[in-house]
């Protein structure tokens, strides 16, 4: 006796309507292989496309004009194969990826996994190969590299001083804002530094990058290098001067009298205690301030300087009384006298001081003689009917160093030596010195020293400044204050 199991369920069938293959019902009524052999979902999608890679730095080029650096068989370059073909967008891509071709036979092959839905809402998928031929083409930087013409703008920054610590400066901001990867290449001329770029638009941002630590002003030029009358394109090379005052920190200056006057009646005769993206300036003799925060104001007048650091002369306290504090300057009367005539005469000199925080009597100090001192009568024409307090004006104390290696160093850019500024021994040797004035000068003024950075050598730190047996010694900089040195500084790096 058999049994009927009523529960068993069956699947029904269908003949294929093209070659009667019993198949699972779908909206076509045909096999896979014969929807296949009615349909390509691959047609309008090209087999072959044409990319272009620059044989001088193995860019590729990703119209209208930018080129896309990318290693074989990267993400970033199967994406610009993905982008390069036509047709992609009317299916549904699944998958993709490389198939290895020879790096030197100038093909890359990309399989393609695409799935579209066909009559009636029959989704069929397909694999298929698109092949790339890569055609060699030169890049615009690699095509002025080959003509010897490597950039297309200049920023010639220029102050005439006899020092180099203001560029001094402007390399260590570079630095610290990470700077140097928009820099093609800089070279140093006599009274200055050319900052040379791929692009006008980066040298302009160069210009705005400047402006916002230092004052200054420029001027454009431009020259005419070539054209190409048909399609409307002219090359140009354009070229800006830029000038930075003639004034740095401690210098002696003589304000025109409308300028001292709208600083709120400053005595004409100040010093430069500070030069920001503003210049600041004050009078010794009564701790006023003033300061310029419109450079455009400070190059309708254009002064200059009437003394620097070389003309300072070293004098020792004798006596020295407190008058008033303000911020962090404090007022005093002081009693001083030269100190290469230390127990040759008795002649001493009285002066008012705004360093009255900072010195003590046996101190050294560093100044400016009035009365011996010889300046322009067109640059002192301001102190004509002003009572000067003091023939003596004192700028900084200073500080004894031992001869014991520094524990931080600078970090440096890559600068070339300009044709006009090769085998003078006497600009290696200020360089050197203006080098170790800048460095002193860090190491006396924390407030600069937070703006740079600093990296550790690997020498031992100096004791403690309560260790110390010589109040006078240069104070050690704090080891929390330096950084590591992770990596060279390389200019004109790919992070542009």
């Amino acid at each position: 006796m058999s049994v009927i199991n009523f529960d068993q369920r069956t699947t029904n069938t269908i003949a294929c309507c093209l070659c009667g293959l019993q198949i699972t019902p779908n909206p076509s009524n045909m096999c896979i292989k014969c929807i296949m052999s009615q349909v390509d979902i691959t047609e309008g999608i090209p087999k072959q496309v044409d990319a272009f890679c620059c044989k001088g730095c193995g860019r590729y080029l990703s119209p209208p004009n930018y080129w896309l650096n990318a290693e074989l068989e990267s993400k970033e370059l199967l994406t610009y194969c993905l982008k390069r073909i036509r047709g992609l967008s009317k299916v549904n891509l699944v998958d993709a990826g490389f198939i290895w071709t020879e790096p030197h036979s100038k093909r890359l092959k990309v399989k393609l996994k695409i799935q579209k839905q066909v009559f009636n809402g029959t989704i069929i998928q397909q694999d298929f190969i698109v092949e790339f031929i890569i055609n060699n083409h030169f890049c615009e930087d690699c095509h002025r590299y080959e003509a010897k013409d490597t950039w297309n703008a200049v920023a010639q920054v220029r102050q005439k001083v006899p020092h180099k610590r203001t560029f001094l400066w402007i390399e260590q901001m570079i630095i610290k804002h990470k700077y140097q990867s928009k820099i093609h290449s800089i070279k140093e001329e006599s009274d200055g530094l050319d900052f040379y770029f791929s692009n006008q638009n980066t040298c302009v941002k160069f210009i705005n990058f400047l402006q916002s630590f230092v004052p200054i002003t420029y001027k454009q030029s431009k020259q005419l290098m070539g054209a190409d009358l048909k399609s409307n394109v002219y090359n140009f090379k354009f070229t800006y001067s830029i000038e930075i005052p003639p004034i740095c920190r401690d210098d002696l200056v003589c304000l025109p009298t409308k300028l001292a006057q709208h600083l709120g009646n400053i005595s004409p005769l100040v010093l430069c205690h500070k030069i920001s993206n503003y210049l600041y300036f004050l009078d010794p003799f009564t701790l006023q301030f003033g300061e310029i925060t419109e450079p455009a104001r400070y190059w309708s007048y254009g002064f200059k300087s009437i003394a620097n650091r070389n003309s300072l002369v070293e004098y020792m306290i004798i006596d020295i009384d407190i008058i008033h504090y303000k911020g962090k300057f404090a007022l005093a009367e002081a009693t001083v006298a030269k100190a290469d005539t230390m127990g040759k005469n008795s002649k001493t000199y009285f002066t008012v001081t705004h360093l009255g925080n900072i010195l003590k009597v046996g101190d050294y100090v560093l100044g400016y003689d009035l009365e011996n001192s010889n300046f322009n009568d067109s640059d002192i024409v301001p102190l004509k009917g002003h009572v000067i307090r003091s023939e003596i004006i004192l700028v900084k104390k200073v500080y004894h160093r031992k001869n014991r290696p520094r524990h931080w160093k600078l970090a440096n850019l890559e600068i070339e030596v300009g044709e006009n500024n090769k085998d003078k021994k006497s600009k290696i040797r200020m360089a050197e010195r203006d080098k170790e004035e800048f460095l002193r000068d860090l190491e006396e003024d924390p407030e600069s020293r937070t703006q740079i950075l600093l990296y550790k050598t690997g020498e031992p730190p100096p004791p403690p400044e309560s260790e110390m047996d010589d109040d006078n010694e240069l104070p050690p900089i704090p080891i929390e204050e330096l950084t590591e040195m992770m990596e060279d500084i390389n200019l004109g790096s790919d992070d542009e």
